[in-house]
């Protein structure tokens, strides 16, 4: 747990430096990585950003536009990788991992009925929201659909933090410490549910082939 906090607090120092330096356009670049698969929480980036806003030294107005657009363009980089990538690999390699073209039907049929539900809710969800765009993808998801749901989801989440970041002022960082044990408790979670998937999979997987 120790070396998480001294890692984690490496990339918060990281992402300042690019605030500071590259502005608004540092905002974008960071939030475009926070959508990605990139170990980069919102949670890092945009109350200093609102601090910076309650400076005068942002306008609050621009910190939520220019993290919404670098949200999206995380957002769709990683909706194209799942949707031209994420399928040839699962056709080839998904055996390795107990996956098969039945799977990917699934995925498909999920995004497809909740895709729209599932993407807004995601952004609100740390960890989930750097990786939900890749079966967004897979699944085939109406990109229009996909990019709607993102900005209104990820401009919500975005304006929250920055309006913590405003009202707290210079004690901004607090928002990421409280957070970051929010963070370690999903990362579990999901570890354990992936684990869960997997030992149920092969299992059915077993038993089909028995039956057979």
């Amino acid at each position: 747990m120790h070396y998480i906090s001294i890692i984690i607090n490496y990339i918060g120092l990281v992402a300042v430096n690019i605030i500071q330096t590259m502005g608004y356009g540092g905002l974008v670049f960071l939030m475009a990585c926070e959508s990605m698969v990139v170990p980069l929480p919102s949670e890092f980036v945009m109350p200093f950003a609102g601090f910076l806003a309650a400076q005068e030294k942002f306008s609050f107005v621009y910190v939520v536009i220019f993290s919404t657009i670098g949200s999206l363009v995380g957002s769709l980089l990683s909706y194209y990788i799942g949707k031209f990538g994420g399928n040839p690999l699962v056709k080839k390699f998904g055996k390795y991992a107990l996956l098969d073209e039945h799977d990917l039907e699934k995925t498909q049929n999920w995004f497809a009925k909740r895709g729209e539900r599932t993407i807004f809710i995601s952004r609100f969800i740390p960890v989930v929201r750097h990786l939900i765009s890749i079966p967004a993808g897979m699944g085939k998801m109406n990109v229009w659909k996909f990019s709607i749901y993102t900005i209104v989801g990820a401009g919500l989440w975005n304006a929250f933090l920055a309006y913590l970041g405003y009202v707290l002022g210079e004690n901004w960082e607090s928002v990421r410490k409280y957070t970051e044990y929010i963070s370690i408790a999903v990362a579990i979670i999901l570890l354990i549910g992936t684990i869960y998937f997997f030992k149920k999979h092969l299992r059915s997987k077993k038993t089909a082939s028995n039956k057979q």
